[in-house]
């Protein structure tokens, strides 16, 4: 697999929203971009907050325009704060660098998308993330 097509992007949806229910999270929301930081699929469950696909989306878009998850931008954003607030700026501040956006790998290692999360904390929504990405048979990645 070389993209992720909307098949897959439902299944990761449906494994993310499953693990969140199994912890009793809140109502999560969760974007899948191809690697084009093109959308392929959102969900918002019932409850969620009305931000939450510009969250989830900037967790994801960040990821996958800037080629690591989002944890790892998050301590990019503590070590070079600047840097980051200009990456924000030259996307049109579509950037959310906590945790929760995660790059999926085919088998081969090729990047072919990425997973946004929101609606319980960011450790949570990584957590689910993982899940989600890793039981439509690709390779998540934080950081």
């Amino acid at each position: 697999m070389t993209f992720i097509d909307l098949r897959t992007a439902r299944a990761i949806i449906a494994a993310t929203l499953a693990k969140g229910h199994e912890l009793g999270l809140s109502p999560l929301s969760v974007v899948v971009l191809d690697a084009g930081g093109h959308l392929k699929a959102f969900e918002r469950e019932d409850g969620a907050s009305n931000l939450r696909f510009q969250i989830a989306h900037g967790k994801a878009y960040g990821a996958i325009g800037l080629g690591v998850g989002s944890r790892a931008l998050m301590a990019r954003a503590e070590q070079q704060p600047y840097f980051v607030s200009a990456a924000t700026a030259a996307i049109g501040g579509a950037l959310i660098p906590v945790p929760g956006g995660l790059l999926a790998k085919d088998p081969d290692g090729v990047i072919v998308g990425a997973v946004g999360v929101t609606g319980d904390s960011s450790d949570n929504d990584e957590v689910c993330g993982l899940a989600g990405i890793a039981a439509a048979g690709l390779t998540p990645e934080t950081g």
